[in-house]
């Protein structure tokens, strides 16, 4: 009786299913760990959903960074300073408020992502600095910047409809920061995938010589994107300031290495060509998933660090076999 599945079928089916798995590892994992926690935390208040929506509260930001950082590392770039360029965005927000009101502020944080992602992407593309090492002296610069205008102190906003736009508010029990992530969700995928800037992003990281011949100034495409990534992170500096009414310096510490997390768990690869914006979103769910997980569980700040290093060596291995 003959297999009615031939030997050439065969390895196109096993591939296929291997692809499969490997494109949608992100969704199974997400469910596997949301019912981990729904079963064993159940009793601790894990599904209600004051709890659920403080999830998407709490990575809102990370998601808006991780949208922009997608594109970075789909063009075969990386951008270290996001979390520091947040903070000295929520401080100068803060501040400018103080001396032109809203419309001055929101100026001001948005210059400020401008200004740092122009210095990163001349940095990186005119002189010819690694985007490591530039963006990851721009961490430090901007941390200290934000540090020194602020005297360390927080500066508050006092401004009741800023701090309801800008991730305060709620509309009935939905909060506004969802639809800041869902915003920048759906402009980032029709970008990357329905425009020429995103095929160009995705062959300037996939392959920059062959991309060169084609034609493509690669050097004005990595410039665009750490642009792109300064200006988000100084808008999630904004919600940050909004959600909290105030400017403070550690706003976004740290967050660089979720931000970058997120994009890899979601599928982007950290060597370039490969992206994708609603993977990243998944990703960024995910650590905040499992943080509030860690957190109802009971574990210590110093345990919640290692976990979230176990997920950035988790996001390496998954991008090496993506490649």
């Amino acid at each position: 009786m003959s297999n009615p599945v031939s030997d050439e079928a065969r390895p196109t089916l096993l591939g296929w299913i291997q692809s499969s798995w490997r494109q949608n590892i992100i969704y199974l994992g997400f469910i596997i760990i949301f019912m981990f926690f729904a079963i064993t935390l159940g009793d601790k208040g894990f599904l209600s959903s004051i709890n659920l929506l403080n999830i998407i509260r709490q990575t809102a930001m990370i998601s808006v960074m991780a949208v922009a950082m997608t594109f970075v590392l789909a063009a075969g770039e990386i951008d270290l300073s996001v979390g520091a360029v947040a903070g000295l965005a929520s401080v100068t927000t803060a501040m400018g408020m103080d001396i032109g009101g809203v419309p001055f502020g929101i100026f001001a944080g948005l210059s400020t992502g401008l200004l740092v992602g122009m210095l990163n992407g001349l940095l990186s593309t005119k002189i010819g600095i690694p985007s490591f090492l530039t963006t990851l002296a721009m961490m430090g610069i901007a941390k200290g910047v934000a540090m020194w205008i602020s005297s360390t102190k927080a500066v508050p906003i006092l401004s009741e409809g800023y701090a309801w736009f800008f991730g305060g508010g709620s509309i009935g029990p939905i909060p506004v920061l969802l639809f800041w992530t869902l915003s920048f969700c759906v402009v980032g995928q029709l970008v990357l995938k329905r425009t020429t800037f995103g095929r160009f992003v995705l062959s300037s990281g996939g392959n920059e010589t062959a991309a060169r011949y084609s034609g493509i100034n690669t050097s004005a495409i990595k410039f665009r994107v750490l642009v792109m990534t300064s200006m988000a992170a100084a808008v999630a500096g904004m919600l940050y300031a909004g959600r909290l009414q105030s400017g403070r310096f550690q706003l976004g510490e740290g967050d660089e290495l979720s931000v970058i997390a997120a994009a890899v768990l979601g599928g982007t690869s950290l060597f370039g060509g490969k992206g994708t914006v609603i993977g990243s979103i998944m990703g960024a769910l995910m650590i905040g998933l499992i943080n509030n997980g860690l957190i109802l569980m009971g574990l210590e700040f110093s345990q919640q660090l290692i976990a979230r290093g176990g997920i950035i060596i988790l996001a390496v291995a998954i991008s090496q076999n993506r490649k």
